[in-house]
Formats: structure tokens, C-alpha cells, sequence
């Protein structure tokens, strides 16, 4: 058979759809063009707000080098800030999935062009095509199954969605810097095949481009609609209907919120909870340490914050009533009596990624970051961390450790 042979697709003749052309693929380009850029960001984001240059316990991409030359302290206002950016993350990830399905189906032509390369440049370019659409669904496809909670890929995700996320924007930007200016030409002016990506013998078309982008739009809308509930909590759970953990909240009552692991799961025994076994363990300056049971923590001063809980995963909440015992009060108990240090927060959990992390000066100083013992007017429940679990504004859902057995306040 010849290259130009309909029956094969690398003929232009193979691919008989009506609506592909460079104004249909050029609008879908604009959108990705942003969205892409600010899934990157708050992409980022994220990552800083581990703070993984304060303790290797945060960091799971231990090999970053210079990729990590942008972090920063991340801070505790305002307190919805994670909540926020990761909310969006997830949110416009899932809603950009037809955008990104219908632009790689615009332009599937061209990658079974031949010949595959016809100069140097042109091999380039070919390569980068090849990154940019392999990074675009690894990207896509690991975020989807991460916050299903479906590990199916090999090795962690943080490093696999981190590096995969760089390789995937380099492309992307030299895709952007070389097409831009052509698909604004074609938005403009309504250039229709420029990119020659217009079929030589076409079917009759059943839709208009403009009737197929409005299915579009209608697609990721629906997916917007049906996702962000995940993410503001409360009573809007119930509109996520597509969403990972998208239902009612677990139980009622004043514990009755969403739990990521269960005191089940993560091997906590009732035993070591008890009043009896118990105790805090907070060590400080110059090894000093104090022992607390729970009753002596209620004795201690209390203080109260409506703080949210913000996860990547689908385990975000609206603002809980918290109570308890101030972070930087209980530095001030182990010799920190003027502005705390960090602090290592260790738990009962035993195995698993974070039963033990780390939160900076400034986490510890803020006076609405608490160990808390009570939450809604109620002792917490096991799954909510009882005895006692941390509570930080604008903190990862994960850097909330419950259970909390040990805090060791100190240069990390």
C-alpha cells in the first residue's frame, strides 16, 4: 500500500472529519494555554506548601536539585489558601479533560505524518510533540487515578507527578512559544486551514465546529459542576457527584466530616490511646521534656479556631470548630518562652507516608495552630485522632497529623 492510500492513516485521506481545522484546533489550544499553565502553578504551589526544604519527613522528591529553586516558607494566611489553590488544581484538571481529549483528537493527523522527520528542526519539533502529548495524559491520567486513590502506576506519585510535571511544561511551553502566534491569527481571522489539518475528502458534517466546541464546553462543565463540591465542603459534597469521596459526609454530629484513614486503618490500638497509656511526649530546648496525659492538657490554657481541612485527594472540609492547646504554648512548656521553632510532630500511626512531619516557625507561632483535643464542641473521634491531633491554617490535609504521640520542638 502507498502513503497515500486512504485506507492507511498516515493519508490525509484516512481521516474524514469535517470539524478538524486550524480554527477548531486553535481554540482548544488558547484554552489549554491557560489552563495548563495554571495547573502548573498551583501545581507548584503545592509543593511548596509541604515545605520540603524543612525536613526530609516533607520531602518526597528527595532529588530535586534545582528544580526546587522557586520554594518558599509557606504561610498560615489566609487560612483557606491551600484549600483554595489545591481546590483549583483538582477542580480545573478534571473540567480541562475534554479540552485535552478534543485538541489531541484535532491534531491526531499530523503525528502519523510521513515522512516522520524531514530535517533536523523538524525531528526536533516531532520529539517535542511526542513529550508534550505523552507528558500531557501521564500527567492527566496519574492525577485522576492519585485522587481515586488508584495507585496503578509503579513508585511513588510524588516524585512521578513532579518530574513528569517539568518534562511535560518544558515541551509544553516550546509547543506554545512556536504555535501561539499562529492560533491567535487563526482565532482573529478565522483561518481555517492553516495548519493543513483539514481533510482532503471530508464526510458530511453532522455538526458545526462551533456546535462541537459548545459540546465541549458542555463536557467540562458538567465535570466542573460535579467536582467542585469536593473541594468547598460542607454541604456542597453532595453536588460531586463525579468526584472521588463526592457523598454525604460520614456519620453526623459534631465529628461527622470527612476522615482520609480511619484509626483502623492505620493501626492505631485503643490501648495506647487510653488514659492509662497515654501521654504526650514534648521535648525542647536543651533536651528538656515534659509528659502530659490528656486531662493535663485540658488543664492547660485552651484557645479555639474555625479551620478547614485542605486536601489534594478529596478529603477537604468547610471550617470545623477546633479546641485546644496553642502550638507556641507548648514550646513555651520545653523553653521556647520568645518566638517557637519548628517543630517534628510524630504519631502513634506506625507505617505509611506522613505518620510523622514537620511544620516551620512561623505554622508553630500562628495562634490559631493547635494541638487540638476537641472538635464542634465534642472530643475528637478515634478516626478524627483522638487523643489529640494538630491543626494548622493553610497547612496540607497531611501535615495535620492525628494521633500525635511526640513533638520535638527545634532546628530540623
Amino acid at each position: 500500500m502507498r502513503d497515500d492510500d486512504p485506507r492507511l492513516p498516515t493519508s490525509p485521506g484516512f481521516w474524514r472529519s469535517p470539524l478538524r481545522g486550524t480554527w477548531f484546533t486553535s481554540v482548544l489550544g488558547l484554552v489549554l494555554l491557560v489552563g495548563i499553565t495554571v495547573l502548573f502553578v498551583t501545581g507548584l504551589l503545592s509543593y511548596a506548601a509541604y515545605n520540603p526544604n524543612l525536613a526530609p519527613v516533607n520531602d518526597q522528591t528527595p532529588d530535586k536539585g534545582l528544580l526546587g529553586f522557586y520554594l518558599f516558607s509557606w504561610p498560615t494566611n489566609p487560612s483557606w489558601l491551600y484549600r483554595l489553590t489545591q481546590g483549583l488544581h483538582v477542580t480545573l484538571g478534571i473540567a480541562l479533560i475534554p479540552v485535552l481529549l478534543a485538541k489531541l483528537w484535532s491534531v491526531v493527523p499530523k503525528l502519523f505524518t510521513l515522512p516522520p522527520a524531514r530535517s533536523l528542526a523538524h525531528a526536533l519539533e516531532r520529539i517535542s510533540l511526542l513529550l508534550l502529548v505523552g507528558g500531557g495524559l501521564f500527567e492527566f491520567t496519574t492525577g485522576v487515578l492519585n485522587i481515586q486513590l488508584d495507585y496503578l502506576f509503579p513508585g511513588s506519585f510524588y516524585p512521578l507527578h513532579f518530574y513528569g510535571a517539568w518534562v511535560f511544561f518544558a515541551a509544553f511551553l516550546a509547543h506554545a512559544a512556536l504555535k501561539t502566534p499562529a492560533a491567535l491569527r487563526a482565532v482573529r481571522q478565522r483561518r481555517q486551514d492553516e495548519a493543513r489539518l483539514e481533510s482532503p475528502r471530508p464526510a458530511a458534517p453532522t455538526v458545526s465546529r462551533r456546535g462541537a466546541l459548545w459540546f465541549v464546553s458542555g463536557a467540562s462543565l458538567l465535570l466542573l459542576v460535579t467536582t467542585a463540591g469536593q473541594s468547598i465542603g460542607g454541604a456542597f459534597r453532595r453536588t460531586a457527584l463525579l468526584a472521588p469521596h463526592g457523598g454525604a459526609d460520614p456519620g453526623s454530629g459534631p465529628n461527622g466530616f470527612q476522615i482520609n484513614k480511619t484509626a483502623a486503618y492505620a493501626g492505631i490500638d485503643t490501648r495506647e490511646t487510653g488514659a492509662e497509656a497515654w501521654r504526650l511526649v514534648v521535648t525542647g530546648r536543651d533536651g528538656r521534656t515534659v509528659r502530659l496525659t490528656r486531662p493535663e492538657l485540658l488543664r492547660l490554657p485552651l484557645h479555639s479556631a474555625a479551620l478547614p481541612i485542605a486536601c489534594v485527594e478529596g478529603w477537604s472540609t468547610a471550617d470545623q470548630w477546633w479546641r485546644g492547646v496553642r502550638l507556641r504554648d507548648l514550646a513555651a512548656l520545653v523553653g521556647y518562652d520568645g518566638d517557637p521553632p519548628d517543630v517534628l510532630v510524630e504519631s502513634l500511626q506506625l507505617h505509611g507516608a506522613f505518620r510523622r512531619a514537620a511544620l516551620r516557625a512561623n505554622q508553630v507561632a500562628d495562634p490559631r495552630s493547635l494541638l487540638a483535643l476537641q472538635v464542634n464542641g465534642e472530643d475528637l473521634s478515634p478516626d478524627h485522632g483522638y487523643p489529640a491531633r494538630v491543626i494548622v491554617p493553610a497547612a496540607p490535609g497531611v501535615l495535620n497529623t492525628k494521633w500525635v504521640a511526640r513533638m520535638t520542638f527545634g532546628d530540623l
